[in-house]
């Protein structure tokens, strides 16, 4: 098969990472609609308990036989993830949606320096580069607001959250390969809902008024934040955090189509934007595909 088409192809661990961003930027709504009748640690609880229960469900006899290294992965993940989420929720109170993510974006560049700390390996250049092209690509679809940071609290708590976020990845890399799937995905989902309920009373967070419209959203987040994990836990076993940080990186692409759908419409620049994200995706695939490439002619050679 000529390097043109093989480049441009995708293994399934990415197809399925590229199908659970799409889902994931298809939830902006949803989050959007819950904020107005309920408080933010309370609903990032209960999205995230009714995607352990669901888990649960799935992976009915996982539990058994389970490990402390189980447990202990699967709260660390499940720690980084209620801060994450729950930090950018807050946020997304006070700041507008293109200001949160321009701010989130910056998580982007942090995977392959997290990586590189962690691992103790560099990536090579051409991640660095997707990574690049994706950030900026964000920038353009976050638009000029973006820009008019003030620094107030909403902002400050967002920028906090890209560090949670960029270890989430982290450590579903690091984990994914040595514990059961099962049982990781129940754990970090209990953990980051158990953790979102009791920071309630921390920050003085009471209980919302019964609305059809949190739970609704509450159900259908819980389901979609499942899927998103346990894919994410599942194609990380192959696929390195910082191809699956570039992948991600198109949630707020996905988010911008779902938005024309329903009516917006899409400045140049964000179009622009979208384009160099996905340019991102590719130049990363290049960079693969040139490697295995070079290996293969080397063993073709006498």
């Amino acid at each position: 098969m000529s390097t043109r088409f093989r480049w441009m192809g995708l293994h399934r661990q990415e197809v399925a990472l590229i199908a659970v961003t799409a889902v994931w930027g298809s939830t902006f709504l949803l989050v959007h609609w819950a904020m107005q009748h309920s408080g933010p640690w309370f609903f990032v609880g209960i999205r995230f308990l009714v995607a352990g229960v669901i888990s649960i469900v799935i992976f009915r006899g996982a539990l058994r036989g389970i490990r402390w290294r189980d447990i202990g992965a699967g709260a660390a993940i499940g720690v980084m993830i209620h801060l994450g989420y729950g930090l950018q929720t807050v946020g997304l109170q006070t700041i507008d949606s293109s200001t949160s993510a321009f701010i989130t974006a910056m998580y982007i560049p942090l995977v392959p320096l997290a990586q590189w700390a962690v691992f103790r390996k560099r990536p090579p250049a051409m991640a660095f580069v997707g990574a690049g092209l994706a950030f900026l690509g964000l920038l353009l679809i976050a638009g000029p607001d973006a820009f008019a940071l003030t620094l107030g609290s909403g902002e400050i708590l967002t920028m906090i959250s890209t560090l949670p976020i960029a270890a989430e990845i982290i450590l579903i890399s690091v984990f994914a390969g040595r514990i059961d799937l099962g049982r990781i995905t129940i754990i970090q989902l209990l953990t980051a809902g158990v953790l979102g309920i009791l920071t309630m009373p921390v920050v003085g967070e009471g209980l919302p008024e019964f609305s059809w419209i949190w739970v609704g959203c509450a159900v259908g987040l819980g389901a979609a934040s499942c899927i998103i994990q346990l894919t994410m836990n599942w194609a990380q076993k192959s696929v390195s955090p910082t191809r699956a940080t570039i992948i991600y990186a198109g949630e707020p692409v996905w988010a911008a189509a779902i938005g024309r759908i329903a009516g917006e419409r899409l400045p140049a620049a964000a179009l622009i934007g979208g384009a160099l994200v996905v340019l991102g995706i590719l130049a990363s695939e290049l960079r693969l595909v040139r490697r295995r490439d070079r290996a293969v002619e080397g063993r073709l050679r006498p």
